[in-house]
């Protein structure tokens, strides 16, 4: 059997080190993704810059002998853009994340769909999303909400667009998650108060979202294209 060849975005660090950890396995080839150069066989690829995505696609796709098989957007930044910077520093701090979070992964989502057309076994999409798609984010993040808003919209609209095709997309919505992005912000508002909104009592680990990410790659059914998926310790549900 082939084996199943994959893009990851995102995969230096946090969450995207661990879904690269969980997908190290004999029957998957990962191509992994850092916005600077590593020695760790990643593609560098700055997803601030106009044409990136569409080269990290290319790189991709040559290192995996011109097919890849599934897609995870993780690759995402979590700036804070409080309401009362100067217009012009606000405006550029919004339109970086929504071009890192949202339109890099648009553009590469769209290159994985003319990819996947017409192909027998289709392909998969998932994208990691953020329980701020639903319950928003703090003042400072409007941006960072939005962003992960427009990728869960995306993320159904092609599910309902592709499925005859079998393409297949999903999305991940973490909630906390202990990286280094969620200890800084954590520490900035005051850990125990953002705790006790998490019936869980803790925050998620990474290999939590990482193992969400690997079975909507690999295992989900067909059916559940479309699906998005909480792991935000029952933080929010809907």
């Amino acid at each position: 059997m082939d084996r199943i060849h994959i893009l990851a975005t995102g995969t230096s660090r946090g969450i995207g080190a661990a879904i690269a950890a969980r997908l190290d396995r004999p029957e998957v080839r990962l191509i992994g993704h850092a916005s600077r150069p590593g020695a760790d066989g990643t593609v560098p690829a700055d997803l601030d810059e106009p044409g990136a995505a569409g080269a990290l696609w290319a790189e991709a796709l040559d290192r995996l002998d011109g097919r890849i098989d599934v897609l995870i957007n993780n690759a995402g930044i979590f700036e804070a853009a409080p309401i009362d910077l100067p217009d012009a520093d606000w405006l550029a701090a919004w339109e970086r994340t929504m071009r890192i979070n949202l339109t890099a992964s648009a553009e590469l989502c769209r290159l994985a769909v003319q990819h996947f057309s017409g192909r027998t076994g289709g392909g998969r999409i998932v994208n990691v999303a953020s329980r701020a798609a639903y319950r928003g984010d703090s003042p400072a993040h409007w941006h960072y909400a939005a962003s992960k808003a427009g990728m869960v919209a995306m993320t159904k609209s092609i599910a309902r667009g592709y499925a005859a095709q079998n393409i297949l997309a999903f999305a991940v919505c973490p909630g906390f998650t202990m990286t280094g992005m969620a200890e800084e912000y954590l520490s900035s508002r005051g850990g125990d108060k953002l705790l006790a909104d998490i019936p869980l009592g803790r925050v998620a680990d990474p290999a939590e979202v990482a193992e969400t990410v690997r079975w909507l790659a690999l295992d989900a059914p067909a059916s559940a294209t479309g699906s998005v998926i909480d792991v935000n310790g029952a933080s929010y549900v809907r």
